[in-house]
């Protein structure tokens, strides 16, 4: 019993230095970079495939997909100039 208390203990107090001079804004950054880096080009490029896919099988709703696909896809690219434009504009 001893041993499977001392191991979480243990590995707590070797992150608690990391924990306590982490900030919030700096995780904050990270996550925002991750969201604009990765995830809204993917997610444009996922629109696009699907936009594509719904064009070439002929779908009714295809030329609406398309236009909100890169509707979708400026968002997803232009991330980093909407963020550094809104920011401009409170600073």
């Amino acid at each position: 019993m001893n041993k499977y208390f001392s191991s979480p203990f243990l590995a707590a107090l070797t992150l608690s230095p990391l924990l306590a001079h982490a900030s919030v804004e700096s995780s904050m950054q990270a996550v925002q970079s991750k969201l604009i880096g990765t995830v809204l080009p993917l997610g444009g490029m996922l629109g696009l495939g699907f936009a594509a896919v719904s064009f070439f099988m002929g779908s009714p709703n295809a030329m609406s997909h398309l236009k909100l696909a890169v509707i979708g896809a400026a968002i997803g690219f232009g991330g980093p100039a909407i963020i550094e434009f809104v920011r401009s504009l409170i600073h």
